[in-house]
């Protein structure tokens, strides 16, 4: 597996696990404040880029291969 869809995935499973632990810890509260909405969205860009870059070297890769 590439090293960079390893540290996508991980990062992905990092968030997700805390971002589990944010919504338990907030059923008592009535929504997210825009600073936790603005990190929760910079979060989630950093992931797809992540995704697009170790998509885009996969496929630059397999291209390489071929030619």
């Amino acid at each position: 597996m590439d090293a960079l869809l390893t540290t996508a995935l991980t990062v992905l499973g990092a968030l997700t696990g805390r971002l589990r632990a944010g919504w338990d810890d907030r059923r008592t509260e009535a929504g997210a404040s825009t600073l936790e909405l603005v990190i929760l969205i910079l979060g989630l860009i950093t992931v797809a880029t992540l995704l697009v870059a170790a998509l885009t070297a996969a496929v630059k890769s397999r291209t390489d291969q071929i030619s």
